[in-house]
Formats: structure tokens, C-alpha cells, sequence
């Protein structure tokens, strides 16, 4: 094997190639700095935190292929894994773990104490993912809760310490997440059963699409807790607006219950984290100054 191919196997392993996981994974995290720092945070701490997602997906992607070497060759959307059809051997994908996991403890140093012991313990999380679809219906609330561990620790890293704000947007992200895999979980969903993988779209059943409107239309509602906790502004809930719109979007998308509309309803998602960073970042930003702008017009 060339060292072309070679290169595209691990660039496959890390799913470099589909960067959809990636965003998913970004837009909550940069939205946390910006909701933390109440405004404009740090560039190292945009460039550690962007590293770091980049980098901490990668390596779960690589570990998580390594868990599921023996499964994926039975499904048919994941079939063509490079672990699963034997174009990258069990040794090269752990060297490429420890590759990338040595990268991400590098990042530690820019990290205060606190940021570190969470990042430590997000490890241990995102480690867990990949086992408990073998033990639990449940995966995606354990993949919600490892996507959405560097919120904390955007809390933690711009202010020292957690607040009401950070487990509201916490909570907003880990429903949104459930229902946006468990989409993906329903393009698997035959072929799950059939190897006897897990998941809330197995559990879920026939009430799939009920409980996946339930779980958005909750996530909305902590977002708007978040928005008149933060005193937020027009700007903040005209991206809520859109939000719904691409909700309501996946919902009607999603009535043939056809694979490749769980799976659009699943890609449309990238959508709903980047609108609501910009809505963060727009209303930290520029919110204040509208609204002194407002307050100078009418009085």
C-alpha cells in the first residue's frame, strides 16, 4: 500500500473527509466562549478551543471505529470504514489515537487547573460512548453529554468557575444533540436491530419523530431561559426564529420516513449550531450597542 492511500485511510479513520461531526462539535463550544466572556473572548482561547475540537474528534472517531471494528461491517452505512474493511490494521489505529491524544494534552498548558481536571474527566466521557450502545438505549444522551463538555469548559476557562448560564446552555445543547443523532440512529436503525446495537432510535420506535419535536422544542425553550437570563435581545431571539424554522424544517422533511431524509434532517444540523453562534456572537457584540441606540431614540 502507497503512502497516498495510506494517508487517505487515516484521513478517512479521522473523518476528516466529512466534517459535518466536526461542526456539529464547534459551533456550541465557540458560542460558549462568546456567551462567557460576555463579548469578544481571547484569541488563544479561540485557537485552543478550535485546536482542541478538531483534534479531540479526531481521536474519537479513530477510537471509536476501534471499538466498533467488529460491528460497522454490518451496517451499511458504516461498511466502508477503513477498520471495518481492514485497510487500517488495529496497531495503526491505536498509534493514530495516541498520535492525536498527545496533541490534545499539549493543549492542556493554555488551560487554567479547573479547565484541565474538566477536560480530563470529557476524556473519560467521550471514552464511554462508544461502549454503551452494547449496554443501554441511550448512546446519544452520553454522546450529548461528551459534544457538549466544552461548554463547561469555555465557562471555566474565560471565568474560573461554572454558572446558571452554563448549565442552561448545557442542557440546550444535550437535547438538541439527542435529537439530532438520534436522526442518524434512524438511518441505522434496521441494520442496528440486526446486529444488536442500541439506540434511542430502537427505543424510541414508532414515536420517533414525536419525541425528537419534544426534545427541539425543549431545547428552544432553555435557550430562551438563557436569552432573558443573559438579557439578551432582538438579535438573540430572531436566531432562535430561524432555529425553529430549520426544526420545523427537518420535521416535515423527515413524513416519507425515508433513510436519506433522517440523514439530510441529520446533515441540516451544522445549520442550526452556526445560526446560533452567530446569534451569541451578534448579540454580545453588537446587542449592547443597539439597544444604548434604542434607549437614545425613544427617550
Amino acid at each position: 500500500m502507497g503512502f497516498g492511500q495510506r494517508l487517505t485511510n487515516y484521513t478517512q479513520l479521522m473523518r476528516l473527509d466529512r466534517p459535518v461531526g466536526t461542526l456539529l462539535l464547534l459551533w456550541p463550544t465557540l458560542a460558549a466562549l462568546w456567551l462567557a466572556a460576555n463579548g469578544m473572548p481571547s484569541f488563544t482561547d479561540i485557537a485552543v478551543f478550535a485546536l482542541g475540537t478538531f483534534v479531540m474528534r479526531a481521536a474519537g472517531c479513530v477510537i471509536n471505529d476501534f471499538n466498533d471494528r467488529n460491528l460497522d461491517g454490518q451496517v451499511e452505512r458504516t461498511k466502508n470504514r477503513p477498520m471495518a474493511t481492514g485497510a487500517v490494521s488495529e496497531l495503526e489505529a491505536l498509534l493514530l489515537f495516541g498520535v492525536l491524544a498527545t496533541i490534545a494534552f499539549t493543549l492542556l498548558y493554555y488551560l487554567n487547573p479547573f479547565t484541565r481536571y474538566l477536560a480530563v474527566a470529557g476524556i473519560l466521557v467521550a471514552a464511554l460512548y462508544p461502549l454503551m450502545k452494547r449496554w443501554t438505549y441511550l448512546p446519544q444522551v452520553v454522546l450529548g453529554v461528551a459534544f457538549s463538555w466544552g461548554i463547561l469548559m469555555a465557562f471555566a476557562q474565560v471565568n474560573g468557575k461554572l454558572e446558571s448560564a452554563t448549565g442552561l446552555y448545557f442542557t440546550a445543547s444535550l437535547l438538541w444533540i439527542v435529537a439530532y443523532d438520534t436522526w442518524l440512529a434512524m438511518v441505522d436503525r434496521e441494520d442496528d436491530i440486526k446486529a444488536g446495537i442500541k439506540s434511542t432510535a430502537i427505543l424510541f420506535g414508532e414515536a420517533d419523530r414525536l419525541i425528537i419535536s419534544i426534545l427541539m422544542a425543549s431545547c428552544l425553550f432553555a435557550l430562551i431561559l438563557l436569552g432573558q437570563m443573559k438579557a439578551f435581545g432582538v438579535l438573540y431571539y430572531l436566531g432562535l426564529v430561524v432555529v425553529a424554522g430549520l426544526f420545523i424544517r427537518q420535521l416535515m422533511t423527515t413524513r416519507s420516513k425515508d433513510t436519506a431524509a433522517y440523514f439530510a434532517a441529520f446533515k441540516n444540523n451544522i445549520w442550526v449550531g452556526f445560526v446560533i453562534f452567530v446569534s451569541v456572537v451578534m448579540e454580545t457584540l453588537a446587542g449592547p450597542s443597539l439597544q444604548n441606540l434604542a434607549q437614545e431614540f425613544f427617550q
